[in-house]
């Protein structure tokens, strides 16, 4: 059996890259301009019920900056798998629930 070990520089890479990413779509505005956006301009009870799946996806996001500091700053590599999922899943977290939010 072989075994592909990816380097951690991509690993840190693609952390970095899905938190940019999750950043521009909590803070930029994105994920209400994504769901909530209408030829009448935003809803606001659609504005409230993101700002609502946006507060859970911050608490995803926190652990997923923790394990990416860690990993980064304390040199523990195999910390940035488990960052990239935790990024991920933030991403998804504000995804569905902007897809309920419609």
């Amino acid at each position: 059996m072989t075994r592909t070990v990816v380097p951690p520089a991509i690993q840190a890479a693609a952390s970095l890259l899905l938190a940019t990413l999750w950043g521009f779509a909590v803070f930029g505005g994105w994920s209400t301009q994504a769901f909530c956006a209408t030829s009448l301009g935003p809803s606001p009870g659609c504005a409230d019920r993101i700002a609502s799946v946006i507060a859970v996806s911050v608490m995803v996001a926190a652990v997923a900056a923790c394990a990416t500091g860690v990993a980064w700053l304390g040199r523990r590599e195999s910390l940035y798998g488990a960052a990239v999922v935790a990024w991920v899943v933030a991403l998804v977290v504000l995804f569905v629930g902007g897809l309920a939010a419609q």
